[in-house]
């Protein structure tokens, strides 16, 4: 690695997530330092043996960690379903059925209407310390608007993933099986040139979503046209979305809320990664994934937000953290490995999630002493992202 170098020191506690420099998942560094050139990490260790550098950054004592891996993410949309939520505050259950209202509004909104959106939900995600996203598409569900959406989260990210099979649009009602030709056929042949995963809602217990054999069709064909292969996977109850994408070998599985026995030995013999969105959970008053079960068992777990506008309208990391630990019983130091390094795991990454030599210096700087704060003070705003030379997302 070539070019001017910086000194970040001051680290009164350095998120590593790499095992070699300690116990736990963490690899935690107290008074520690790094040297960031090119973007990339060149160096790590305590802060009284670090090089000289070009340049020098003394953060006081302050946490560093590597950039949240938002792996989930729905943000290209129009609309709002601020009502939605408030009806299932007051007791209305989620079933998937609102989507329909945002795939109305965004095939009627502008490319820079959505472009706009886009934009600032990425800078808020980014703002907070997320530095890697995926966005799916998924809210047009027409060739054209498939496209469209592809094509402007491609501005934001390289992680895109191509999502005609979220529902079944309306003029497609009663007709499932045409509209599944046309996601495996004119849609995916136009859709995979701005996409580099594919994913399936299935979900055989909502009359929007898509069953074992649709989901199948889906994602084979996804993975002959050369996308790598994600599941949105028993959110809403048990089903065969879980072992379809493990049988598959696809990188994740996402929701994991409602899980059988056979589920969880699937997940922990495969290599897919069981990526849970407790704000979904959170925005819908629905019972939260048992994360505790899963890590038991050997299972890789990823948080993510599922930012979108109906069933987790948050662009938080730092509160996915949160509620990973009050509301799934995981521990902090499984709640920020999650939130980095599986996510990472999830989107099949191994240059980002972790600060190890060589890694992209994707670094987060927390306003407090330890990552713990990240939990014991939820609703702070106490992460952002360190700008250094170089690359600082992706």
């Amino acid at each position: 690695m070539t070019g001017p170098s910086a000194l970040v020191t001051g680290i009164g506690e350095l998120v590593t997530n790499d095992a070699s420099w300690g116990p736990g998942p963490l690899g935690l560094l107290a008074d520690a330092a790094l040297v960031v050139t090119a973007g990339r990490v060149a160096w790590v260790g305590a802060a009284g043996r670090a090089p000289d550098a070009d340049e020098r950054i003394d953060l006081g004592g302050r946490t560093v960690l590597p950039g949240f891996v938002d792996s989930h993410t729905h943000l290209v949309f129009a609309g709002d379903r601020s009502a939605e939520f408030a009806a299932r505050m007051a007791g209305r259950r989620y079933d998937g059925g609102g989507i329909a209202s945002t795939v109305a509004a965004t095939r009627q909104a502008s490319d820079d209407e959505l472009r706009t959106r886009l934009r600032v939900l990425a800078a808020e995600m980014r703002a907070q310390g997320t530095t890697t996203v995926e966005v799916k598409s998924g809210y047009g569900l027409t060739v054209e608007d498939e496209v469209r959406a592809l094509r402007l989260a491609r501005e934001v990210t390289e992680e895109t993933t191509f999502l005609g099979a979220h529902v079944v649009p309306a003029e497609y009602a009663g007709r499932s099986d045409e509209y599944v030709a046309l996601v495996t056929g004119p849609m995916l042949a136009a859709c995979a040139p701005y996409a580099r995963w594919v994913d399936v809602f299935c979900e055989p217990s909502s009359p929007h979503a898509f069953d074992g054999p649709a989901a199948r069709a889906v994602l084979e064909a996804g993975r002959a046209a050369g996308l790598e292969l994600r599941v949105h996977a028993n959110q809403l109850g048990e089903g065969p979305g879980v072992q379809l994408a493990v049988e598959l070998g696809a990188a994740s599985a996402d929701h994991c809320t409602h899980l059988s026995d056979s589920d969880v030995e699937a997940l922990a013999g495969g290599t897919t990664v069981a990526t849970l969105l407790p704000g979904a959970e959170f925005s819908t008053r629905s019972p939260y994934p048992d994360a505790r079960r899963l890590l038991g068992a050997g299972v890789t777990v990823a948080l993510a937000t599922d930012c979108n506008p109906g069933s987790s309208y948050t662009s938080s990391m730092a509160l996915c953290v949160a509620l990973a630990v009050r509301e799934m019983r995981m521990t902090t130091e499984e709640a920020v490995w999650a939130a980095t390094a599986g996510g990472a795991r999830a989107l099949r990454r191994f240059d980002i999630g972790h600060l190890a030599v060589g890694a992209r210096a994707h670094l987060v700087v927390l306003d407090a002493p330890s990552h713990s704060h990240l939990a014991y003070r939820p609703g702070v705003p106490l992460a952002h992202p360190l700008q250094l030379d170089g690359p600082q997302s992706s």
